[in-house]
């Protein structure tokens, strides 16, 4: 009993591993959970005492029982049982299926993570890029919006900053729920962001039971009080123009909600504009479907310039950040009012008919949303120069020609940026902006426009075209 056992080195190291590892499984990793759900418990109740819209209990479940309500909801088990029997295959590999699909789109939303590390790198981020400015923001209205309803921001879709200068402005009121694209499906990225409360979507996909999925949990978030935002346009704007309707989320938030069990269900129209979209050649670039589609290398290599140009700009103080970001608040439309209005229940019309009545409520949130977008400098001075594209303009005649746009916009009711309350300084800074992209020359104290910038030009001018209609 009293041998020596003679191990093998590398035997001895694994044992080493192994012990340890048991030490930090039954004693450190348990210590480190409590501690980070004491901080969470901290966090949620320090917010909830000022938060307007409290975040809600369904938020708050553990990720593993949304996905179990989420794969057993009776209705995606007769999409199973429907699917099984038109396919072929076996039950079990439907359920396999669809259990891949709950846990792809079921985020696990840490209360720490959002509001604390989030909001910290939200601010840092769009402040570095934007003078941010809330503009307008019904505060009457907001204020009336009951604790308890289930609070859908829509939003016009301009870039993919929009997911977070709208959070980090929405922060005071609550935390937000976006649905994300492929894009976002990327190690680390993806755990981050389904921290965040985000849920991943598969866009255009045609597989019924992905969307049946889809379309449970969009549900079971809505019943649940989970404040979403949605993009009603479905894609980013190419043309800088208010895109049509596209059903999407939407339908399924409609489709899904019960006017009976005493929820509202509350639409905030949300306007966004910026002077740059950092995305603007690439989005542009897709409205001439013969171009040739450029690799991810070449995207790459144009990213590293672009970065590179700046910090040079940056260098030598001729940076000025990329001009303003704009966001207005409109007034709440509430389901339950629009129902007794209308004399209708979505969730009792055929397919057809829900539809339409879909697409006419959309048609009104699109219209909410678009007569809330700012009109910011570099949107009036681009209009101001679409008007005299055969001519020059002086700076005092472009001055008076966007003068002329802001009593216009301000007669309809529209809702205008002018940063310093001064219309002069406006010009100046949109001016700017316009002619460090070149999308403007000057030549002998005259500026016309440049004819190989003219798409993107007219992409400035369509985010407030809408508001001269």
């Amino acid at each position: 009993m009293s041998d020596t056992v003679t191990l093998p080195f590398p035997v001895f190291v694994a044992l080493c591993v192994l012990a340890v590892w048991a030490v930090l499984g039954s004693l450190f990793i348990p210590s480190v959970r409590w501690f980070l759900r004491r901080s969470a418990r901290h966090v949620l109740d320090e917010l909830n005492t000022h938060l307007q819209l409290k975040i809600q209990p369904f938020k708050l479940t553990m990720r593993q029982v949304l996905i179990d309500r989420l794969v057993y909801d009776p209705e995606v088990l007769k999409a199973v049982d429907a699917h099984a029997d038109k396919s072929g295959h076996s039950r079990e590999e439907v359920m396999a299926r669809v259990n891949v699909y709950a846990r792809e789109i079921v985020p696990s939303f840490n209360t720490y993570a959002y509001f604390r590390l989030g909001y910290a790198l939200a601010r840092m981020t769009v402040n570095f890029l934007y003078r941010v400015r809330l503009g307008y923001s019904d505060e009457e209205g907001l204020s009336k919006v009951d604790p308890n309803a289930s609070v859908v921001f829509i939003m016009n879709h301009r870039s993919n900053v929009d997911y977070i200068l709208v959070a980090y402005l929405a922060a005071s009121r609550s935390a937000l729920s976006y649905a994300v694209g492929e894009w976002a499906r990327i190690w680390p990225l993806q755990t981050l962001i389904k921290s965040m409360g985000a849920y991943f979507i598969r866009r255009n996909s045609g597989d019924t039971l992905y969307r049946k999925v889809l379309a449970r949990y969009v549900a079971m978030a809505t019943a649940g009080g989970v404040v979403q935002a949605v993009y009603p346009e479905g894609r980013l704007t190419r043309d800088g123009k208010l895109q049509p309707l596209k059903l999407g989320l939407l339908g399924y938030i409609l489709a899904g909600y019960d006017p009976d069990d005493g929820r509202d269900l509350v639409f905030i129209p949300v306007g966004v504009n910026y002077d740059r979209t950092l995305e603007d050649r690439s989005l542009v670039r897709r409205l001439d479907p013969g171009l040739e589609r450029k690799s991810g290398l070449y995207a790459l290599k144009v990213t590293v310039k672009f970065i590179l140009h700046n910090f040079i700009l940056m260098f030598k103080r001729r940076w000025y950040r990329f001009g303003y970001a704009g966001v207005n608040f409109g007034t709440p439309i509430s389901m339950t009012e629009y129902i007794k209005e209308k004399n209708v229940n979505f969730r009792k019309l055929e397919k057809e008919e829900f539809h339409r009545e879909v697409s006419l409520f959309g048609g009104k949130l699109i219209k909410a949303v678009g007569d809330v977008i700012p009109a910011l400098p570099v949107s009036l001075v681009a209009t101001a120069f679409l008007k005299n594209e055969n001519r020059r303009l002086s700076e005092l005649e472009l001055k008076a020609e966007v003068y002329g746009l802001m009593l216009k916009l301000d007669s309809a009711g529209a809702h205008i940026h002018i940063p310093r309350e001064d219309q002069e300084y406006a010009v100046t800074v949109g001016l700017r902006m316009l002619k460090l992209r070149r999308f403007v020359l000057e030549k002998e104290g005259l500026y016309a426009v440049n004819p190989d910038e003219r798409v993107l030009l007219e992409y400035y001018a369509n985010a407030i075209g809408h508001l001269f209609d």
